[in-house]
């Protein structure tokens, strides 16, 4: 049968494996084929959780595992097969081979051609492994790291070992990321302990583009830190990264940053709805402006002080700082 796969049906190793695999589990638990027919459930995932099935639990398991992508039948597996934890280890790797210099070029390098016979296949890139669950809410990380990044990990560890004597390198990965997400979320999403103003109390009216924290906390915690977009079908996008506050109604417009008012989209959904409300040409010029090279303002000193070329010009949205208070405390005082 692997046989005929490959040279018949022209099927590669791997693809001719997993659909054998897929046949052999079928004479045991028919349904397979059904749910496979049907998109219930696809190929990968039937050979990850084949070996796991059994005449008692196999409708339920199968019910579960309906519709789900291959990352979440792993953790379905997990559940019905869990693994001991693995040891916490840092290891050095053997040292990389030198690569092959490449051989020079004789000749100018042929120009790129868009036919379908002269389009080269991208090289490939090395991603790094995800997270393998080993048991319910346990999983295993693994990684690369270079020579500072260990020498971190082991003052950290030595540092936190003054009040937790059994700290493992898993604890301490978990409070140094728990450490750096509480800042990232403090700058960005404005979450704190100790809020200022609730929502109630903060002037949302659009004075400037400044979304006030308390709208931003509120809307972190609405939308659960997710991209809002929803298609014609219901599905809603499942972005969580790169996340930009849109106003409903264009704040250009005279919106302003009432909760009702303010959401999460994601970069490529922002824009997208950017481009429904101003036009895609205005957009289109607004990027082109935005990208083209500008030549720093001229500044020159008086006495010691420094002085721009044109202290009234002003960028949109942004507000004066102190150093640009001071400089103009500093003029007003030179022109006295």
């Amino acid at each position: 049968m692997f046989t005929y796969c490959i040279e018949v049906l022209n099927l590669s190793e791997p693809e001719a494996y997993l659909r054998i695999a897929v046949a052999r589990a079928s004479r045991a638990h028919p349904l397979l084929l059904e749910m496979l027919a049907d998109g219930r459930i696809h190929l990968s995932g039937i050979a990850k959780i084949a070996p796991h099935l059994t005449m008692e639990n196999h409708a339920e398991v199968l019910r579960r595992a309906t519709h789900k992508s291959k990352r979440q039948i792993e953790e379905l597996i997990a559940e019905l097969s869990p693994r001991p934890d693995v040891p916490a280890v840092i290891r050095k790797l053997p040292a990389r081979k030198p690569s092959p210099m490449p051989a020079p070029l004789t000749a100018p390098s042929p120009r790129v051609q868009l036919r379908p016979d002269g389009v080269t296949s991208p090289p490939a890139t090395a991603f790094a492994p995800k997270p393998e669950p080993l048991a319910p809410s346990r999983y295993k990380v693994q990684f690369t790291a270079d020579a500072k990044l260990k020498e971190k990990l082991e003052r950290l560890t030595a540092l936190m070992r003054h009040s937790d004597p059994e700290a493992d390198l898993a604890d301490v990965i978990d409070a140094a990321v728990t450490a750096k997400l509480e800042r990232l979320e403090a700058k960005r999403a404005a979450r704190t302990s100790a809020p200022r103003k609730s929502i109630e109390q903060t002037d949302t009216t659009p004075g400037s583009r400044y979304i006030p924290a308390a709208v931003r906390r509120a809307v972190h915690e609405r939308d659960g830190g997710r991209c809002t977009f929803v298609n014609a079908q219901g599905r809603r996008c499942s972005e969580s990264s790169r996340l930009e506050f849109h106003h409903e109604r264009p704040f250009a417009r005279g919106g302003g940053h009432e909760l009702d008012n303010v959401r999460l989209l994601c970069r490529a959904h922002n824009r997208y709805r950017a481009e429904r409300d101003y036009g895609r040409d205005t957009m289109d010029r607004y990027r082109r402006a935005a990208s083209r090279a500008r030549e720093p303002e001229p500044v020159y000193f008086v006495n010691g002080i420094r002085r721009d070329a044109f202290p009234d010009k002003r960028v949109l949205g942004r507000q004066p700082t102190k150093r640009d208070r001071a400089a103009r405390r500093h003029r007003a005082a030179l022109d006295d």
